[in-house]
């Protein structure tokens, strides 16, 4: 509901910490990069500064819209930013926030706004420096008012519209092509954000609406976390039907958390500090962590589950099949960075240890016969990290005491520094054999799978390690892999899979891209996969050399180059290319099409390999129907 006593939130309560540093010069210091991510960061900043309005009761409306020309609306119900003139600049409130790093409502406690996720003042001045054009428009006490800008500077004064029953601010925005590599906005990257705030700020309704599809999706969840929760195990099976919800204040600190146990291997837990996505965790997450271990713990040895003689249950046991969300809000944040990916405040790992302790003790206490399955579930994780245990060795690098673990099929490239090397994973011996003989074998390593590698979505750790394509793929790495993971020991800083153009090599590379995402998760998020895009045809006329990768672009070239006198070789497979045309067109760094992977949002990514992978048909069938029209093949 909209909070009614309403804190004076004016010129007053804007500080200006800093002038306007060089941010067009400078992008990635502000949003990352100048990728698809940094674009999409920009709405990021504005969704977030609407979300901050209904974290703090302001309001309870946010609307998201993609305009046909490119450009994308952002706006709220809450106060609307102030607009009269700031006693510090001499200029509209208003302008000042927009044109003046580090100048916002959001660094003292007097403004309404008692939690929030603007840390640095930095968000809305940093999206008008790197946007083509801005458009404002406030609504305030009965008054629209409205301003343009172009890169970062006003272009017209703050005019007053008129009067308006509404009250809140709207932003259009038309991003830079001078500052980004590309200027489109991806629908599905947009959701997923405006989703998880849904499921972030129950009761919060967000709106998105697509102009080029006429298509609207609202997100509303009054179960909040819970809704959450469930929504990530859809794809697997609860092992116990109630969701554990925890929920508590603290020396200032709101810390909410909900868990549900299911059958699989993996750990899924997501973790926010003032609706920010902390990707790298920080304090909240260990004391969740912390907690998590102590209190099951406590509960096996108390009810004799656990004997005297037994181990404790280690973290990776109580995290095996765990889905989680934890979120806190507190009044001061210290975010590591401008893009928050690590919560830093010391005091909250003793909060949420303390909390979360208290409140599972009592969910245990009060539900035995769920406790009873969520402890078996962790004795069962225990007694399997042996054999895991006993298997990892026989990934591990040679020392003093080992015999080299490298697999034989292990074509090795003849560089010791692994920042300048690459690892081909390769479909079948013969596409092996042949990248083996077109590699450059300087920095490039080949190493060929037989068929198709365990899917260690549906499969526990001691089983995957017993795989004799995953215990190659881990010896070749040499970093070692879950809590044993160290990317220090890398080998390789380029790990390149390179499969056949049809629908066994999409499904094989999918179960490699699903091992790395489970087992080097770091690995993706350091962006170090790659995926090869070898032809599917090769087209020759009078000496000429096309290569294209589906039959709409055979035909695109066709028509370009004339039908007559074309010989078409179509690619079955890797094999049956030379190691010339395998290098021209995959391995040469100069002019191969290669691909790189990345893990934009981990939510996202959870819910597509559990759904994809995972044991439950239904979902995967739900899922390939609702995106069968962006993709050409689907294995199913």
């Amino acid at each position: 509901m909209v909070n009614n006593d309403r804190v004076h939130y004016g010129a007053g309560q804007i500080q200006v910490l800093e002038g306007l540093e060089p941010v067009r010069k400078r992008p990635g210091m502000y949003i990352g990069s100048t990728d698809s991510r940094g674009l999409h960061h920009l709405v990021k900043e504005l969704v977030d500064n609407s979300i901050d309005e209904a974290l703090n009761g302001y309001a309870d409306t946010i609307w998201v819209v993609l305009h046909k020309d490119g450009s994308i609306e952002v706006g709220d119900n809450g106060r609307g930013i102030p607009i009269e003139v700031h006693p510090k600049t001499g200029k509209s409130t208003l302008e000042t926030v927009m044109t003046i790093l580090h100048a916002g409502g959001k660094f003292g406690g007097d403004s309404g706004y008692k939690v929030s996720g603007g840390l640095h003042g930095v968000g809305l001045s940093v999206v008008n420096a790197l946007t083509d054009r801005f458009i404002v428009e406030v609504c305030r006490d009965g008054t629209m008012y409205r301003q343009e800008y172009r890169k970062g500077v006003p272009i017209t004064e703050l005019i007053t519209v008129g009067p308006t029953d509404e009250s809140g601010t709207r932003q259009r925005f038309y991003p830079d092509p001078e500052i980004f590599e590309a200027t489109e906005f991806s629908p599905e990257l947009i959701l997923t954000r405006l989703r998880e705030s849904a499921f972030l700020n129950k009761g919060v309704k967000i709106v998105f609406r697509d102009e080029n599809t006429d298509k609207e999706t609202v997100y509303q969840y009054d179960g909040g976390l819970i809704s959450f929760v469930e929504h990530l195990n859809k794809a697997k099976e609860p092992i116990h039907p109630t969701i554990i919800y925890i929920e508590k204040t603290q020396d200032d600190v709101i810390l909410e958390t909900a868990i549900q146990y299911n059958d699989g291997y993996s750990e899924s837990v997501l973790s926010f500090a003032n609706n920010v996505n902390t990707h790298e965790g920080g304090t909240h997450l260990s004391g969740f962590r912390a907690a998590l271990t102590r209190t099951l713990n406590d509960y096996a040895r108390k009810n004799n589950m656990l004997k005297e003689s037994d181990e404790n249950l280690t973290g990776d046991d109580v995290r095996e099949g765990c889905t989680a969300v934890i979120s806190v809000k507190l009044l001061e944040p210290q975010f590591e960075g401008q893009t928050k990916n690590k919560l830093g405040n010391s005091e909250v790992r003793g909060i949420a240890e303390t909390i979360i302790n208290e409140g599972l003790s009592t969910f245990l206490e009060e539900n035995p016969s769920e406790a009873k399955r969520i402890i078996e579930k962790c004795i069962q994780a225990a007694r399997a990290r042996d054999a895991a245990r006993k298997a990892r060795e026989l990934t591990r690098r040679k020392n003093a005491l080992e015999i080299s673990s490298l697999p034989g099929k292990l074509a090795d490239c003849s560089s010791t520094d692994p920042d300048q090397c690459e690892l081909y994973i390769v479909e079948g011996d013969s596409a092996g054999g042949t990248a083996k003989q077109g590699r450059d074998r300087r920095f490039q390593a080949i190493m060929p799978l037989r068929g198709k590698i365990l899917n260690v979505e549906r499969a526990r750790l001691d089983r995957s390690l017993s795989n004799q394509e995953i215990r190659a793929i881990i010896s070749a790495m040499g970093t070692g892999m879950g809590e044993d993971f160290d990317i220090n020991k890398r080998r390789y800083s380029r790990v390149v899979l390179m499969t056949d153009a049809d629908v066994d090599g999409l499904h094989i590379r999918t179960l490699l891209l699903t091992f790395f995402y489970r087992m080097m998760r770091e690995l993706l998020e350091r962006e170090m996969i790659y995926i090869a895009m070898p032809p599917l045809y090769r087209i020759e006329k009078r000496n000429q050399v096309h290569y294209c990768h589906s039959d709409r672009e055979l035909d695109q070239i066709l028509d370009t180059i004339g039908r007559q006198g074309v010989n078409i070789q179509r690619y079955k497979g890797l094999g049956e290319m030379d190691y010339n045309q395998l290098w021209d067109t995959t391995m040469n760094p100069e002019t191969r099409t290669i691909k790189r992977v990345t893990v934009d949002d981990a939510a996202s990514a959870e819910e597509v390999f559990s759904t994809l992978m995972g044991e439950k048909v239904e979902p995967r069938r739900e899922f390939i129907e609702a995106h069968a029209a962006e993709v050409t093949e689907l294995d199913i």
